[in-house]
């Protein structure tokens, strides 16, 4: 099986990332996608990014991967490695677990500026055959389409005071939301 893995903070997954989901499913290019939540971020504490609890954004994922449909699955493989997880060791990891099943990383070109200095990119490239999606606001790569800028710091904020997220996250993870803000407020 060919396989998208879908790896972020998704603190909430919004729906920007549910469009790169059906479109990752639309174009022919794999057969499922796989959310993978990170455990730890490299990133907590830092420009105002604190991530909700792991099990949290794992729910979050299970609600949009089942609005998606059954093509999409939720893995909890982060939870299981040393922290930080670098993207690679992730990758290889899935990859040992799921020797018959073949596996593409998805990045957004809001990070490509980044990935040089990513542990072992170049083995990213060579084994794992990258998928861009396109971004609002970056450069796009050619032949993709470009998503919408959603960001879940908005969403983050916007809930902490007391503000809508109508049409930014899912209907089911709206309402999952609406039971608590994990992040004050």
């Amino acid at each position: 099986m060919r396989i998208a893995v879908y790896g972020g903070s998704f603190n909430p997954p919004h729906v920007a990332h549910g469009l790169v989901v059906s479109w990752l499913l639309s174009n022919g290019q794999v057969d499922e996608v796989w959310l993978v939540p990170v455990f730890g971020h490299a990133f907590e504490g830092v420009h105002q990014k604190r991530l909700a609890a792991f099990t949290d954004r794992v729910r979050w994922c299970r609600i949009m991967a089942e609005e998606a449909g059954p093509r999409v699955q939720v893995s909890e493989v982060e939870a299981m490695l040393p922290v930080p997880s670098f993207t690679i060791d992730t990758l290889e990891h899935l990859a040992a677990a799921h020797p018959d099943d073949d596996f593409r990383l998805v990045v957004g070109a809001d990070v490509l500026d980044q990935v040089g200095s990513w542990r072992d990119w170049s083995g990213i490239q060579a084994r794992y055959a990258p998928i861009i999606v396109g971004r609002e606001g970056h450069p796009p790569p050619q032949d993709v389409p470009v998503f919408p800028d959603i960001s879940s710091t908005e969403i983050r904020r916007r809930l902490a005071d007391g503000e809508s997220i109508e049409g930014l996250v899912s209907p089911g993870v709206a309402v999952d939301l609406d039971q608590g803000c994990p992040w004050g407020g």
